[in-house]
């Protein structure tokens, strides 16, 4: 057995003492979760919270599916503002520093032991922490976690007499392919593009997959400091530009994301860039037989992480609090981690959960799922700041600006720097 069995175990006899030697009335805990009513999120998470529930009778848990994430941090802070926040959350990791800025969020360190600083924080993988702590403290655990991956359909690899078994591994092979994935008639219409990235509604985090491998950083550690006019950026912003404009491999101007699985499905695309989130998407809906790589390397390899993470708001009792977290150390363990990602695609956050007999068994059906956690070696941390929607908003129209045709990389990148440093002035 586990230390972090063990802690539990223990942890759990001593919560049951206290309750036969203590009646207590039962707690009452909401939570702002991410998602549109129905699909497989909101019913997984349905379906675990009513098991955490069943048995424990001294908990009252309720799950608001609160829309994008967009809309559950919009909702979550003006509820918190207006002294009616939930106890928890899951929001973006890079909501963060905005969440601390606000005074919104406690760390979770001061309502664990030792012992589950080391076996149960201590115990998700690093790349998911760099978007989840700060100034030493732990004020995020990671759950609807991702990076983005690189799919691929075999069948158009084997039509245009490519090896089907063979994903670009680097940037000179994912232009190489993708042009003789490229189909178009004799007026140069196109029916199916080699690559899709998408640019519009998360273009700053499909661009760090091109801007890590590349050996850039977008932004220091703290939250502080931006770096987009780095030199191994710009490289990086042009590169995505080439792609349409110098190499006709990628469609021009604005990519969305939301309509790229679909474009996927259709053939629109051989090869499309998305999260790993997308997979049970891609399993259940793509036609076709695919594949799924890391993203390609240049100088290395590299990609960012990304999705959510369960907060701790502070206009909650110590009750609410002790609770809230009891409840995020049940559903972020082995069991309940398996099921998730399952059900969702996402990664299963801690390396211990991948030894669980469910994921075990779903990998050998699905090794696909192994990618996005066997990246995590070279992922980096999502882009996140102070002030974190003006900066990533600064990023992605200047981003915006450069793939419409309208300005140069470096002068894109050059203003995108200037603006950012005013914004983030202050905290330094």
């Amino acid at each position: 057995m586990s230390t972090y069995s063990v802690v539990n175990l223990g942890r759990a006899a001593f919560v049951v003492g206290a309750l036969a030697a203590t009646p207590a009335a039962a707690v009452d805990l909401e939570f702002y979760f991410p998602v549109a009513v129905g699909g497989a999120a909101a019913d997984t998470i349905k379906s675990l919270t009513a098991d955490y529930a069943s048995g424990h009778k001294d908990v009252h848990i309720k799950a608001i599916y609160a829309g994008s994430y967009g809309d559950a941090s919009a909702k979550a802070i003006t509820a918190a503002r207006g002294g009616n926040a939930p106890q928890l959350s899951v929001l973006l990791s890079t909501d963060m520093y905005t969440l601390i800025d606000n005074d919104l969020i406690v760390p979770f360190d001061k309502y664990v032991s030792k012992s589950e600083q080391k076996n149960w924080i201590g115990g998700f993988y690093p790349s998911f922490m760099s978007n989840s702590q700060a100034d030493g403290k732990t004020w995020g655990i990671p759950f609807q976690r991702s990076t983005p991956v690189m799919y691929w359909n075999k069948a158009a690899f084997a039509a245009a007499g490519l090896d089907p078994n063979h994903a670009p591994a680097n940037w000179d092979e994912l232009v190489s392919i993708s042009k003789a994935l490229t189909k178009k008639d004799a007026n140069g219409n196109v029916s199916q593009w080699g690559v899709r990235i998408p640019s519009a509604g998360f273009p700053y985090w499909l661009f760090q997959g091109l801007a890590i491998p590349n050996g850039a950083t977008l932004a220091s550690a703290d939250g502080k400091t931006t770096y987009f006019n780095d030199p191994k950026v710009v490289e990086a912003v042009q590169f995505q530009y080439d792609l349409s404009h110098k190499y006709g491999v990628m469609a021009p101007g604005s990519i969305d994301w939301g309509a790229t699985p679909k474009a996927f499905f259709e053939g629109k695309t051989a090869i499309m860039w998305t999260s790993t989130g997308n997979l049970t998407n891609v399993v259940k809906n793509a036609p076709f037989d695919f594949g799924v790589a890391m993203l390609p390397a240049k100088s290395s390899r590299g990609a960012p992480t990304g999705g959510g993470n369960f907060y701790l708001f502070k206009d909650s009792s110590d009750a609410q609090k002790a609770a809230a977290v009891k409840f995020v150390e049940w559903i972020t363990a082995p069991a309940q981690a398996a099921r998730w990602s399952i059900a969702t695609g996402y990664v299963a956050p801690r390396p211990d959960d991948w030894n669980t007999p469910a994921l075990k068994d779903y990998v050998k059906k699905v090794p696909a799922a192994l990618v996005a956690r066997d990246q995590l070696n070279f992922a980096k941390a999502e882009l996140s700041t102070y002030q974190n929607r003006k900066v990533t908003k600064i990023f992605n129209d200047a981003l915006a600006s450069v793939l419409s045709g309208q300005v140069d990389a470096k002068t894109a990148m050059d203003a995108a720097q200037a603006k950012a440093d005013a914004v983030l002035k202050p905290y330094r």
